[in-house]
C-alpha cells in the first residue's frame, strides 16, 4: 500500500539536539550537586514529557515546584540554539517526495510548543509540515499512542498508509503503538534498543536505503 502520511519526531530526529538538552538538565541539577550521565539521559529522558522527567528526577516534589524548573530548563535549551541548525541529512529529499506525491506530514513531539517552533525555524523547516502536534497539550503524551493517533486524525490519514520517524524508546513505543510503521533513527540509541522498543526498521538519516525501499513498495 502506498505511503502517503509522514509523521516526524523533532528532537534527535529532524535535528541533533540531545547534547543541548543534556547540558541544560545538568545546569539545573548542579544546584543540588547532581548530574545525569549520558546513559541515564538516553534511558529516562529522551522522548519523555517534562512532567515524567522531572517527576522522576525529583520524586516527592510537588508538580507546582518542579514544573517551574522544567520551564527554566527549556529556556536554557532555547538560549543554546544557534541562528541556524543543520537539519538531519536527507530531509529535504524526503519533503520533496512528499510534495511530489501529494502526501501529508506532521511533526509529533513532546517538546513544548515554544521549543518546537524555534527548532523548526532554526533548521529552516518552519512551514514545511501540515500539522504540529504537542504531546503535553493532549491528555496523554508519548509513550502513549495518543499524539500519533491525533496526528493521523488531523491529517485525515490511516495508520496502514503512514510511516513515523523516532529516535527514542518513548517515541518508538508511541508510534508503533498507534500501529504506524516506525523507523528508528540511529543517534542517541543503538539498533538493538530501537528495535526492542518496537521499531520496524532502523536508519541513520533520511537517505537510508531502507526508507526508500519502503516508499518504493
Amino acid at each position: 500500500m502506498a505511503i502517503t502520511t509522514f509523521l516526524f519526531d523533532l528532537d534527535g530526529t529532524l535535528m541533533d539536539s540531545d547534547a543541548l538538552h543534556h547540558a541544560a538538565f545538568n545546569t539545573i541539577l548542579s544546584r543540588w550537586d547532581r548530574q545525569v550521565d549520558l546513559d541515564y539521559y538516553k534511558t529516562h529522558i529522551m522522548g519523555a514529557s517534562n512532567a515524567m522527567i522531572f517527576g522522576h528526577l525529583f520524586p516527592g516534589m510537588p508538580a507546582s515546584e518542579f514544573l517551574p524548573l522544567a520551564d527554566e530548563k527549556e529556556r536554557l535549551f532555547r538560549s543554546q540554539l544557534d541562528q541556524h541548525v543543520e537539519p538531519t541529512p536527507g530531509i529535504e529529499r524526503l519533503l520533496e517526495h512528499i510534495a511530489r506525491i501529494g502526501g501529508r506530514s506532521a511533526v509529533v513531539t513532546n517538546a513544548p510548543r515554544a521549543n518546537a517552533e524555534l527548532m523548526l525555524k532554526a533548521t529552516g523547516l518552519a512551514g514545511r509540515f501540515d500539522a504540529l502536534v504537542i504531546g503535553d497539550e493532549l491528555p496523554r503524551a508519548k509513550p502513549d499512542p495518543l499524539p500519533y493517533l491525533t496526528a493521523l486524525q488531523l491529517l485525515g490519514g490511516r495508520a496502514d498508509e503512514a510511516v513515523a520517524f523516532e529516535d527514542s524508546s518513548s517515541g518508538v513505543k508511541a508510534a508503533s503503538g498507534a500501529q504506524v510503521w516506525t523507523f528508528g533513527m540511529l543517534g542517541g540509541l543503538d539498533e538493538a534498543r530501537l528495535r526492542a522498543a518496537g521499531a520496524h526498521a532502523v536508519i541513520r538519516d533520511f537517505n537510508g536505503p531502507a526508507l526508500w525501499e519502503k516508499l518504493a513498495g
